[in-house]
């Protein structure tokens, strides 16, 4: 059933990497807590699933899909210009563009696993956060969020490259939200980013593969949806630059 009167109705919320378990999760629980929500990834036929999907189950809803290459600025740019243009403002960017690799050892570590985490995990939040920098702090409830790892503060010697890039996104989002504290002067951000720092992401299809596995210290996707949507309850001068755990933390 539809919340309503609550931080998210009306808000237009933007979601990177739609597409995906994470993404899909992200737009149904956005959609049911009454936001026109925008999700973009670079694969159309998954995209078009995943929205599809929150309009069925969220009959009403504002849920549109737009395929858009987010490692290209000036596309990610003309997607959240295009947004706030259409809708008339934008409240949020979620971003869960996501990727891995890793070796057995830390010199067994292919340095062209960082190429690709590099563009994955770091260029897209540059991206993103430059992109919608501007409107978040033209609404009144803006809200940049990273899903970011724990590993990014403890990496293990087969995750280097992995560990590292998510360290460069999360220092990159921590900039950004002392640029929305600097805006807000004397009365305080009136935009928030802020980190939800998971140890890794599980999903239904995960757990039918694996029947075996517990999956121990791992988020659901649904309770990450969950604890997205629940940064709109905080206040934006108490979610602004803080990492929000949603496992132990280490």
């Amino acid at each position: 059933m539809k919340n309503t009167g609550g931080p998210l109705e009306g808000a237009v919320v933007a979601v990177a990497g739609a597409a995906g378990p994470a993404g899909r999760a992200a737009l149904l629980r956005l959609a049911e807590a009454g936001a026109t929500v925008v999700g973009a990834d670079a694969d159309a036929e998954r995209l078009a699933s995943a929205v599809d999907a929150a309009r069925y189950a969220h009959g009403g809803a504002t849920v549109t899909g737009d395929t858009v290459d987010l490692l290209d600025l000036a596309a990610t740019r003309d997607w959240a210009d295009r947004t706030e243009k259409e809708f008339g403002r934008i409240d949020g960017l979620v971003h869960l563009v996501g990727g891995w690799r890793g070796s057995a050892s830390f010199t067994a570590t292919d340095l062209a696993d960082w190429d690709v985490l590099e563009r994955l995990l770091i260029r897209t939040v540059q991206h993103t956060s430059l992109a919608f920098h501007d409107g978040l702090l033209r609404s009144d409830r803006g809200r940049y969020l990273l899903i970011s790892a724990a590993g990014a503060g403890k990496p293990t010697a087969g995750n280097a490259a992995y560990a590292a890039s998510k360290a460069a996104a999360e220092a990159w989002t921590l900039a950004l939200a002392d640029s929305f504290r600097k805006a807000g002067g004397e009365q305080g951000p009136g935009a928030a980013a802020a980190i939800l720092v998971v140890k890794a992401l599980v999903h239904d299809a995960m757990r039918a593969e694996r029947p075996n596995s517990k999956f121990a210290g791992f988020t659901d996707v649904n309770d990450l949806a969950e604890a997205i949507a629940g940064v709109w309850d905080r206040p934006a001068e108490e979610a602004n630059g803080q990492r929000l755990w949603l496992t132990p933390q280490p």
